[in-house]
C-alpha cells in the first residue's frame, strides 16, 4: 500500500498505536469518536507509518506510529474531489468552505492538477465526524512530482483571493511541502517542511 503525507487511514483503535510517550486521555477519546488518523511528516520506522490524531482544539495534536497491517481503510486527498463528498455532507449549508470546493476543481481542473482538501474539511470529509466550522479555512494540498511553472502559481494565488474563505495551499514535491504562496513570490528562500525538519530552500524540486 503506498501511504503518503496528507492520507487519512482508518484504525481498529488506539491499542493499535505505537508511541514513546504515554497516551494523552483526549487521544483515547478521540478515537473512540472517529477512528482516523492522518500521516504525518515524519521517518518511517520498520513498517510502521507516522501518523497524527487531532482532537478537538488545535492544541490537541498527538504524534504516533501505526503498523501497515492495522490501516483498515486508507483515504487520499484526491479521493474526496474525485467522489464529491461535500455534496453529501448533511453540513454542506454550515461549512462555507464545502461549497467553493466545486469552483476550485473548476479552476485546478484547467492546469491538470492533482490535489485534495487537508485540515478540517478534508478530515470532515472523510471520517463523516464534525471537525470543520462555519469559519474554518481551506487548506489544500496540491501534488507536484514535477516543478510547478511559477506563473502558475501567481495565477492560483490570483483566484485564491477572490474567494471569501482563506485557501492555505501546500505544494507536495519530492523533498517536502512548501507553501503555494512563497513559491509564487519568485525570489528569496522559502521553508520546505521535510521527514526530518524544516529548512530553508531556494528551490524545493532540487536536493542540495
Amino acid at each position: 500500500m503506498d501511504i503518503r503525507v496528507h492520507d487519512l487511514l482508518r484504525i481498529p483503535s488506539v491499542g493499535s498505536l505505537i508511541v514513546d510517550t504515554p497516551i494523552p486521555d483526549w487521544v483515547g477519546g478521540s478515537i473512540d469518536h472517529a477512528n482516523w488518523v492522518v500521516v504525518r511528516r515524519d521517518t518511517a520506522k520498520y513498517g510502521r507509518v507516522p501518523v497524527g490524531i487531532r482532537g478537538n482544539s488545535r492544541s490537541q495534536r498527538f504524534p504516533a506510529f501505526l503498523p501497515m497491517d492495522a490501516i483498515i481503510e486508507k483515504v487520499e486527498p484526491e479521493d474526496l474531489i474525485e467522489q464529491r463528498l461535500w455534496k453529501r455532507s448533511p453540513r454542506r449549508s454550515q461549512i462555507e468552505a464545502f461549497n467553493f470546493l466545486d469552483k476550485l476543481i473548476e479552476i485546478y481542473s484547467a492546469y491538470s492538477l492533482s490535489w485534495g482538501p487537508t485540515g478540517s474539511v478534508g478530515f470532515e470529509l472523510a471520517s463523516g465526524v464534525p471537525t470543520a466550522h462555519a469559519g474554518s479555512d481551506l487548506d489544500v494540498v496540491i501534488r507536484t512530482p514535477q516543478r510547478l511553472v511559477q506563473s502558475v502559481a501567481q495565477e492560483l494565488i490570483k483566484f485564491h483571493k477572490s474567494f471569501p474563505v482563506r485557501i492555505d495551499v501546500q505544494l507536495e514535491t519530492p523533498l517536502g511541502a512548501v507553501s503555494l504562496v512563497e513559491y509564487a513570490r519568485g525570489s528569496g528562500s522559502m521553508l520546505l517542511r521535510a521527514h526530518l525538519g524544516p529548512r530553508l530552500v531556494k528551490d524545493p524540486w532540487v536536493n542540495v
